[in-house]
């Protein structure tokens, strides 16, 4: 006696919906799902279609009309309930339009909670569509049977993120670099809430000047002028500081160097702002 097919089969189509699903609800589907269902799947009555909701989780429906515009389903019963998603938001930096899909794609198969995007000094792109990568992070959900989306969020520039990041969430900051592995990182920081509004900003500097490989006498980024602006004062002093803050580095072989109006010598730091002064080397108060 030949064995019952199962049901729902696993061929199926599935689609994610945005009306919130029941057991025996009708659902009209149009646009380009339709034509997904009746032009490349060729669905007629009676054919299975797996509808997601994002709300209730995974249900199993029979299809009842099929014309050229839109396709009718009934929703027959629940396979399962919305899966728990984890709470982790990953943060990118705008790439190029093909290398972008590529991380949304991704980040949704892996399970992200919600994908932020960023807006960095040096992003080749500036914005970000939307209603495209919604479409990505959803075709991306169907293909590997998630029963659930990420969040995706408006992109902003990182000065924003990491001024309004919440103090009870631990911050994993990805050094090409190099650094400790990511599941020792994680498995150290668990989230637990602090009251420290600096602790982000501490914690970065610190693990940069702990796995940082390059010399201690090299700078860390190029020399670079000193803002325009007419707020910004120029200050020096006459002692090795940390190399992550001047803009500006006096060359180490001895000698005098003519740098932005000033005549630096061995072993001396041109900083464009006395912010930039103070966060190097940590002193306050009137410079000497």
């Amino acid at each position: 006696m030949p064995a019952t097919p199962a049901w729902p089969p696993k061929s199926a189509p599935r689609l994610f919906v945005a009306e919130t699903l029941a057991a025996g609800v009708p659902v009209r589907i149009e646009g380009n799902p339709a034509h997904y269902l009746t032009r490349v799947m060729r669905v007629v009555p009676g054919d299975t279609v797996i509808l997601c909701d994002d709300v209730t989780g995974e249900w199993a429906a029979r299809v009842t009309d099929a014309g050229k515009r839109d396709v009718v389903l009934e929703v027959a019963e629940m396979l399962r309930p919305r899966e728990a998603v984890p709470d982790l938001w990953l943060c990118p930096a705008l790439l190029k339009k093909d290398r972008f899909d590529l991380i949304l794609e991704k980040a949704t198969e892996l399970g992200a909670g919600r994908i932020q995007p960023l807006l960095t000094r040096r992003c080749v792109a500036d914005k970000l569509n939307l209603d495209r990568a919604r479409a990505i992070t959803t075709e991306a959900a169907e293909q590997c049977a998630r029963t659930a989306l990420p969040q995706l969020a408006e992109p902003v520039k990182l000065d924003a993120l990491l001024a309004g990041w919440p103090e009870d969430r631990a911050l994993f900051f990805a050094d090409e670099n190099g650094g400790e592995p990511a599941a020792t990182a994680f498995a150290a920081h668990r989230g637990s809430p602090r009251r420290d509004p600096h602790r982000t900003r501490r914690r970065l500097r610190r693990c940069r000047a702990r796995h940082d490989p390059r010399p201690s006498g090299r700078p860390r980024h190029h020399p670079r002028p000193a803002h325009p602006a007419g707020r910004d004062r120029r200050h020096r002093r006459a002692r090795p500081v940390d190399r992550y803050g001047g803009g500006l580095v006096a060359p180490r072989s001895g000698g005098f160097c003519k740098t932005n109006g000033l005549t630096l010598r061995k072993g001396e730091f041109a900083f464009p702002s006395a912010n930039q002064f103070y966060k190097a080397t940590g002193q306050r108060g009137p410079l000497r």
